[in-house]
């Protein structure tokens, strides 16, 4: 297999630098060692689009963090991506806070963050009444907002497929060489030849770049846990509410989600192990704790579940975006922690300049930027759904009762390009699954309609792809 360029990793960065380079008239290739899209730090993450108020003056976090933050409500308009513009609350709960919250409001000022301004107690209160009674003020950036980080990086390789981009599943890079055209990469599917890479591989990063003797990058892979809550609690918080950052981040937050549950976390720990990503009752119980802190009537009767996500933590504790120095055609796209995701159509936008001034990309004559819309059955009208059913029976299946999903949605979901393979990517795509009983109803009908739509056996279809086998064989 030949490419021109080669990305490592389909995260939101590596997804929505594929979108940018399929636009260009080249061959490109996206491959992932798992068996989806997003299933490193994108699935596992915040979901906040950050003001851009906290990055040092003078970073490629700061200056990319607003860049992207302004991209991301056309962006997720083009792609079809539920985004709200909810704003941020930055909590004080003393005088000394206080301090710290006009430090980060002089700081946003310099990084040009538009729509910030510190208010008082009875402000914070107003507009956010279960906030706890001893904050003090907070800073307001009105120009935050909230995303689906995993619906967001489906929709932008959609794009990018159906621009010619192709997805290379299961594909993990185990060795690269340098030779005159560019790099021949080992993989588990095959030798792949491409002129240039880009190494957007997350908490692997520093990893892949060691593979052609690059071991000016150095991650360290830190973990986070969160809470979520059912949608029942989703009237505690509108805005979401961080608490006064630390060396560690940005502290355990409280916030919506675009789908109206309520998010809390995460714990910052640093783990040797860069896949692990196992909860504990420590971490759950540290969180929980610490988000009382913002909201006192929290607790954990309305939690559905539980999970953790990693963080690439670089050492030098800013984005690492350039050509190595090793080969100039391998291009780290690397330590791409918080605002990673704010910041990530800003990133994407800076690969795609830098790989076109270096080998002289052009433009095709076509290419497509936007995503028709999904069909969302439990958004629609009942004049609507009616008009549906009727041109398609699979949309009056409800096979999700808890998130009213059909059956028409989630073959939808597997037809798409690059689309579901396995039952954790047919709930990405339709949210089948993410509801109060988490799939205790509708998981095995999941798994019947992904066996008969992919010819398989129903004891091939997996959780989550590799090992993780729902069913073994028939009992009779």
């Amino acid at each position: 297999m030949q490419y021109d360029v080669v990305v490592i990793g389909a995260g939101v960065v590596g997804a929505l630098i594929s979108l940018e380079l399929s636009k260009k008239d080249i061959r490109v290739a996206i491959l992932d060692k798992c068996n989806d899209v997003a299933m490193g730090t994108t699935k596992a993450n915040s979901a906040i689009v950050h003001g851009g108020f906290d990055a040092a003056n003078g970073t490629l976090k700061a200056k990319l963090n607003v860049r992207g933050t302004a991209l991301m409500p056309q962006l997720c308009a083009d792609l079809a991506v539920p985004y709200r513009n909810n704003g941020s609350l930055v909590l004080a709960f003393s005088e000394e806070e206080m301090e710290h919250v006009h430090t980060l409001y002089e700081r946003g000022q310099k990084n040009g963050v538009p729509r910030l301004s510190v208010i008082d107690k009875a402000a914070v209160k107003a507009m956010e009444p279960h906030v706890s009674d001893e904050v003090v003020g907070a800073l307001l950036s009105e120009t935050a907002g909230i995303v689906c980080p995993y619906e967001l990086t489906i929709a932008a390789t959609e794009v990018a497929v159906t621009n010619g981009v192709e997805f290379l599943r299961n594909c993990a890079v185990e060795s690269i060489q340098a030779n005159n055209d560019g790099f021949v990469l080992s993989t588990t599917c095959g030798e792949i030849e491409a002129a240039y890479v880009i190494n957007a591989a997350g908490v692997h990063a520093d990893d892949v770049a060691r593979m052609i003797g690059d071991d000016s990058i150095s991650i360290i892979a830190r973990k986070g846990e969160y809470y979520l809550l059912d949608k029942s609690y989703g009237y505690i918080a509108d805005h979401t509410l961080f608490q006064c950052p630390t060396k560690m981040g940005k502290g355990v937050l409280v916030t919506p989600t675009v789908d109206g549950n309520l998010l809390i976390g995460p714990s910052a720990l640093d783990v040797e192990d860069k896949d692990d990503v196992d909860t504990t009752a420590e971490g759950l119980s540290f969180i929980l704790e610490k988000a009382k802190k913002t909201v006192p009537e929290l607790n954990t009767r309305g939690a559905i579940t539980s999970f953790a996500g990693m963080r690439a933590h670089p050492v030098t504790d800013d984005f690492i975006i350039g050509f190595s120095e090793k080969n100039d055609r391998f291009l780290n796209v690397a330590g791409i922690e918080s605002p990673g995701l704010s910041a990530a159509p800003a990133i994407a936008e800076m690969v795609r300049d830098l790989l076109t001034e270096k080998a002289g990309l052009t433009e095709k004559a076509q290419y497509k930027t936007k995503r028709t819309p999904p069909v969302r059955f439990r958004h629609m009208t009942k004049s609507e759904r009616e008009a549906l059913i009727a041109k398609n029976k699979a949309y009056g299946r409800v096979i999700c009762r808890c998130e009213t999903i059909t059956e028409g949605e989630i073959l939808d979901a597997i037809h798409a390009p690059a689309g579901a393979r396995d039952v954790d990517g047919v709930k990405r795509r339709t949210r089948a699954g993410m509801g109060r009983c988490q799939g205790g109803f509708c998981g095995s009908k999941v798994v019947e309609i992904l066996a008969r739509e992919l010819n398989v056996p129903m004891n091939e279809i997996t959780k989550f792809g590799g090992a993780s086998k729902i069913l073994f064989d028939k009992t009779k």
